[in-house]
């Protein structure tokens, strides 16, 4: 049965519950007691992506807690429940009179989910973050059915494309030469091509992850007026997921290549193009990582490092150089962000509580960098 708040319930979890029911569909603690020190930056995004509340089993506004513990609601994965851990992690260390060397910022951004264009990815250029002095930072990741936690230090580069092929029109009766649809099928078999490649490249190697190769969807083909008129224009827009260690310059001359090939009147143009990826360090020598992956070894946890294989706002804050890690503490829970039905067990999401009440401390307290000095 549904309620407000259960009888004895944790008020981590009555916190959580509460801001998953604020409809965000599209602050700041400072306790550090070296200012000269760079400072640790939690981010997470306030907005949520759209429901089809048909195919829910409960409201997703409404935060329902079933029998089992399971926390139902639009963002219970991506990511209201981290901003909650980070909250209650500080409030915990702040009640308990921690003070750690380095600064810890929390920032709570509006637009993640339609690109971030509006939020961090403007904010990172403004003289407010500057002030934050921000050294490292952590953001989203994604649940993992297994018993390890997956931690991104890295992010393919979303590449939007529309190829325009143009040729000669006329009756759909006649063998026209040359036409709009023939050259625009050239392209499409051309990446599709490519796709298949990258499909198999995944596939026959178990340790590749989906975020170390290029994918590559077909989302949208446009063009033609009636079923007897040929067209003078067709176009086809895909979806690229480019991998950090892809030549982007090549990589283009490639996406140039295939449209030459089709023929003349051939052109492409980009929506959407990121040409900044950074790989943030694993290497045990990274004192950053070392503090992170420490934490996660005296609490053994089991750590899965891998490149987010869509895009979040850590890229803007790799891009100005403050290294970030994306993580989000949800072992033996199966991924649904996005999805009908998202949920989180309340005990998993009062573990998440714990762990960043183990890792802030180790993060803020990492010592004098050589760039500090």
């Amino acid at each position: 049965m549904a309620s407000k708040r259960r009888e004895g319930e944790h008020p981590s979890v009555t916190l959580f519950r509460q801001y998953l029911r604020i409809r965000t569909v599209q602050p700041e603690p400072d306790y550090g007691t070296n200012p000269r020190l760079s400072s640790l930056l939690l981010n997470s995004h306030t907005d949520v992506v759209p429901v089809f509340k048909e195919h829910w089993s409960h409201d997703p506004f409404e935060a329902f807690k079933d029998a089992d513990g399971y926390i139902y609601g639009r963002g219970a994965q991506d990511m209201k429940c981290v901003s909650i851990q980070y909250l209650e992690a500080v409030r915990r260390l702040k009640v308990e009179g921690h003070h750690f060397p380095r600064t810890i910022h929390m920032t709570f951004v509006p637009d993640e989910e339609i690109g971030g264009h509006q939020g961090m990815e403007l904010f990172v250029k403004r003289p407010e973050f500057q002030a934050l002095r921000a050294g490292f930072a952590l953001d989203e990741g994604l649940a993992n059915p297994t018993d390890a936690f997956t931690v991104f230090y890295s992010e393919r580069s979303p590449w939007w494309v529309q190829v325009t092929s143009t040729g000669k029109p006329g009756h759909g009766s006649r063998f026209i030469e040359d036409t709009a649809a023939e050259k625009l099928h050239k392209v499409v078999s051309s990446i599709l091509a490519f796709r298949e490649e990258e499909r198999q490249r995944l596939q026959s190697d178990p340790q590749l992850k989906q975020g170390a190769v290029t994918s590559v969807n077909l989302t949208k083909l446009e063009g033609g007026v009636a079923y007897n008129v040929v067209p003078a224009t067709m176009s086809a827009s895909f979806d690229f997921r480019v991998a950090p260690d892809v030549d982007l310059k090549a990589f283009e001359e490639q996406l140039q290549g295939w449209c030459q090939a089709a023929g003349e009147g051939v052109t492409f143009e980009f929506a959407q193009k990121w040409t900044e990826p950074r790989v943030t360090s694993t290497d045990d020598s990274d004192p950053w990582w070392a503090a992170f992956s420490g934490v996660c070894k005296d609490m053994n946890l089991t750590l899965e490092p891998e490149i987010f294989p869509a895009a979040t706002d850590s890229r803007y804050l790799r891009a100005v150089g403050v290294p970030a890690l994306g993580f989000s503490p949800m072992n033996h829970t199966p991924v649904l962000l996005h999805d009908h039905d998202e949920r989180l067990h309340e005990a998993m999401f009062l573990r998440g509580i714990d762990i960043y009440t183990r890792l802030l401390p180790a993060l803020a307290s990492v010592p004098t960098l050589p760039s500090e000095s």
